[in-house]
């Protein structure tokens, strides 16, 4: 957990609360005793952070369950023990990070055991402002791959960089002249042989077929070209045909719907 996501979870947090929370002010002052439970099966994640906070609120947490457990329904996952207006002043925000995080890993997962071991499967940008750190760490959960977080991180020439500059070969020299790693996405195969000519350590091959992606693969093996570079599978893929792409001969599949899509896992808190 960086310093940058604990502020992050204490804005989250603040969010929600306000000025306060009005409900939980109407209760007894007491302790007691509280349990986060699964209601269905999932690969969870998030823990570390919804524990982080309760503790915001001065709240005592034990985990029951670790990041990246297979989980069942009606499983505990943390028990929480503290003020029952500061439990229940934080119980929708840590289950929003719970009930998301884990959506995403358990996405993540289904798709890593559809492809070979050797091929990755990486998260995108597709993230909703603000939970980009937790949806890449989940998906890092789930066993698959960050990629960049961050515009700052790598060199990505993409379609639109190309329609501005009007040169994908000029952009390339570019970022040769400043960078030693970048990648390019292509459209298609003559495109791809370029960018491995001039020196791209990722390909891109966006919105490819299976079949074009074999046939691309094939061509920088013919050229000599194939063990220059990284090959990335992106576009339109997902449940039901990334194991097609899987055996295409790609070293990398991105898909954009595991964080964009995700959907949450049923939790709750119980007194």
């Amino acid at each position: 957990m960086t310093p940058n996501s604990k502020r992050q979870l204490a804005q989250f947090l603040a969010e929600d609360v306000g000025k306060g929370d009005i409900t939980s002010k109407l209760l007894p002052k007491k302790k007691i005793s509280a349990r986060v439970i699964s209601r269905e099966t999932a690969v969870l994640a998030g823990v570390t952070y919804a524990k982080e906070i309760f503790k915001l609120k001065g709240c005592n947490v034990r985990i029951l369950k670790k990041d990246g457990s297979k989980i069942k329904p009606n499983q505990s996952i943390m028990a929480v023990t503290g003020d029952a207006g500061d439990i229940l002043a934080c119980e929708r925000t840590a289950l929003n990070i719970l009930t998301r995080m884990s959506g995403i890993a358990t996405q993540t997962n289904a798709l890593v055991k559809k492809i070979p071991k050797r091929v990755k499967l990486h998260a995108t940008r597709k993230t909703a402002p603000g939970l980009r750190y937790f949806d890449k760490e989940a998906v890092e959960i789930g066993g698959g791959k960050k990629h960049r977080l961050r515009l700052d991180e790598m060199v990505m020439i993409k379609d639109n960089h190309i329609a501005v500059d009007d040169s994908l070969l000029s952009l390339i020299k570019k970022a040769k002249k400043k960078y030693k790693k970048f990648e390019v996405e292509v459209e298609n195969t003559s495109d791809a042989m370029l960018a491995a000519k001039e020196g791209a350590t990722t390909i891109m091959l966006d919105n490819f077929t299976p079949g074009q992606i074999k046939k691309t693969v094939q061509v920088l093996k013919r050229q000599k070209l194939r063990k220059n570079v990284m090959l990335e599978a992106s576009g339109g893929i997902n449940s039901k045909n990334i194991a097609k792409y899987g055996q295409t001969g790609v070293d990398v599949i991105s898909v954009g719907s595991i964080t964009n899509s995700a959907n949450g896992i049923d939790m709750s808190l119980e007194i």
